[in-house]
């Protein structure tokens, strides 16, 4: 998973402490954890893409979150930045060397040969993960980043207010 889905994570809960009322450049969003504000922007655009933010230009544009956060999961997120495909993508390599078609992959002569026991691990792994990242709610995250930070919120609102 790239590092521009952490990047997402925090510029929705920066933008939902920001408030409805205001939308934030892809700049001052990066300004504030020092990223590079072109590779956020992608992050950024791929969200409204996904309906998570909406964007608008204009000396008053920016971002804002398209929903509640109580309506966005990490899958959700997730999914806008790297895609709907699984981690893991088989690519049948036991079908190759001098063991193709002879070892515990292979079928009956001329059949199908069964799954590949690793493929159907990392498969269950992956639909586990999924499931979890799709019950979290970013409104669950911020909840737990306001008890571990109580003053982050309005901290947030603060530096964003005074950033020019």
């Amino acid at each position: 998973m790239n590092e521009g889905v952490e990047w997402a994570l925090h510029s929705c809960l920066n933008l939902a402490w920001i408030g409805p009322g205001r939308a934030v450049t892809a700049a001052r969003l990066a300004a504030y954890h020092e990223l590079p504000a072109a590779y956020l922007n992608k992050q950024l655009q791929a969200l409204v893409r996904a309906g998570i933010l909406t964007s608008a230009s204009g000396p008053k544009g920016g971002f804002r979150l398209a929903r509640g956060l109580d309506r966005i999961t990490l899958m959700d997120v997730v999914t806008a930045l790297e895609g709907p495909e699984e981690a893991f993508r088989c690519t049948e390599i036991r079908q190759q060397g001098p063991g193709a078609g002879t070892g515990p992959g292979a079928g009956p002569a001329g059949g199908r040969a069964p799954e590949c026991a690793i493929a159907g691990a990392m498969g269950r792994a992956d639909l586990a993960w999924r499931r979890e990242l799709a019950a979290q709610t970013l409104d669950s995250v911020r909840e737990r980043a306001e008890r571990q930070a109580p003053d982050a919120p309005d901290r947030i609102r603060r530096w964003f207010a005074n950033v020019a």
